[in-house]
């Protein structure tokens, strides 16, 4: 029987413990590794070059949808499957494009991981039911008039989203700089154009429904 080597990258210990546990209780299955940050991740990666890596997209202040893409870039066969707690209409089809083949809520069941796991290893994508629906009907059903519908922060680039959610966490504009190595400029423009794609007549504004969106995104249906 093949041995898969998986390895698990979360910012929080003992959900690797957890998961690690629950991974390894499959026969084919072998946690190989975790990290907590994107450094050491890709150091790991390295060194183990495992089948598949569960990326969760929070990764404290640094961001693991950057990480996909810098992974599928220099590993273009790895699996790469995310296990968030962030809503999936606003991330599932970003971390595909960016290289990730499946996106599976924390939230879920125990086994619906492994499934999406096993899909993922036999060259599938895993998306939720609810999810593959709502990417069908964008592209394939909706049509011009349906799409004044779309909730805005859904055509925010990845850039832009980045910004949005470190000011809803309470970050400043030179934190933010400083965490994803732009300028404060560059920062100030996204702020801009983030108050036009959503409407906002202030950065007061703008700043308050960051605030509330990270606060409602994880449960949010």
């Amino acid at each position: 029987m093949k041995q898969y080597g998986i390895v698990v990258i979360d910012d929080h210990a003992i959900f690797i413990q957890g998961l690690s546990l629950l991974i390894d209780s499959e026969r084919d299955f072998s946690v190989t590794g975790s990290a907590t940050n994107s450094a050491d991740a890709k150091i790991l990666i390295e060194e183990k070059k495992p089948d598949i890596a569960i990326i969760d997209l929070n990764l404290g202040d640094e961001d693991g949808l950057e990480l996909i893409k810098a992974l599928a870039e220099k590993h273009p066969d790895l699996k790469l499957l995310v296990l968030s707690m962030l809503q999936e209409r606003y991330y599932a089809e970003r971390c595909l494009v960016a290289g990730a083949r499946g996106y599976v809520m924390k939230d879920s069941a125990a086994d619906t991981l492994i499934s999406a796991m096993r899909s993922v290893l036999a060259g599938k994508i895993w998306l939720s039911d609810t999810e593959q629906k709502r990417y069908i009907d964008a592209r394939f059903v909706s049509r011009a008039p349906a799409s004044n519908k779309q909730n805005p922060l859904e055509i925010l680039s990845d850039r832009q989203l980045q910004v949005f959610r470190m000011l809803g966490r309470g970050h400043s504009t030179i934190e933010i700089a400083e965490i994803l190595s732009i300028s404060t400029k560059t920062v100030d423009s996204h702020k801009e154009l983030l108050k036009k794609k959503l409407n906002c007549a202030s950065a007061q504004e703008l700043l308050k429904m960051a605030i509330s969106w990270n606060k409602n995104t994880v449960s949010e249906p």
